[in-house]
This record gives structure tokens, sequence and C-alpha cells, in this order.
């Protein structure tokens, strides 16, 4: 198989359970891999009063090691940017929001693995006048 056709496979099949194990989290999914102002977001979700944004690093091995809920700087400026850009769209009418990274792991003979890290930025609550 081509190689970029099976990292896109992969990326689709990891953005999907990630909305799965979200969902039975209680997150609310309101959108999935959209683009705005020509940055992209993998989730935007809604856990409770908080608007979510999750990015999703779906790997078929462990070349790269494990990512441990990081995900590298170029990608995080990027959904940081995109996040603030869809903020912009709401007309920022009033919320809470974070930034979280789910990691899907599909390794060959095993089910996948898939770890959650809430507020991976570690910014803690960020407060912004957005509407969910």
């Amino acid at each position: 198989m081509n190689p970029n056709l099976e990292h896109v496979l992969v990326d689709r099949q990891g953005q999907k359970l990630a909305a799965l194990f979200l969902r039975k989290l209680g997150y609310k999914i309101l959108l999935k891999n959209v683009r705005v102002k020509g940055y992209d977001l993998d989730l935007v979700c809604r856990d409770k009063e908080r608007l979510v944004f999750v990015g999703v690093n779906s790997r078929s091995s462990l070349g790269y090691g494990f990512t441990q809920g990081t995900i590298d700087s170029q990608k995080r400026r990027n959904m940081v940017a995109a996040a603030y850009a869809y903020l912009d769209l709401l007309k920022k009418p009033g919320c809470v929001y974070q930034f979280d990274v789910v990691e899907v792991l599909f390794l060959k003979a095993a089910r996948p693995k898939i770890t959650h890290y809430p507020n991976a930025f570690g910014l803690g609550e960020m407060k912004s006048d957005c509407f969910i």
C-alpha cells in the first residue's frame, strides 16, 4: 500500500476512534476534521460547559516512540490558531475552553490503544468570550 494513503487511513481511523472514546467519556462531538481560516482542527467538542479543542495523534508503529500526549510545536501553534479562528467565528459570546490530545496507537495483532490527555498544553482553564 502507498505509505501516504496508509497514513491518511490511519489518521481517519484514529479520529473516528478518538471521537467514539470521547463520546463515551461524556463529551459531545461538535465538529470533526474542520478547516477554519486556513487552519485545521481534528475535533471540536463540548464537555459540560467547556469547549474542548482536540488534537488526535494516530500511529501505526512505535518507530518514533510514544508521544505521551504531546504534539509537535508546529501542530500546537496551528491548533491554537485554529481554535482562536473558530472562537472568532462564534463572535465570542462566553465560555471556558481547553486543548486536549488523544493518542491512538494501532499495533498489529492488538486492539488500538487510546490514551486521552485532558488539558494537554498545561495552560489551565482558558476563559474567552465564546458560546457553546
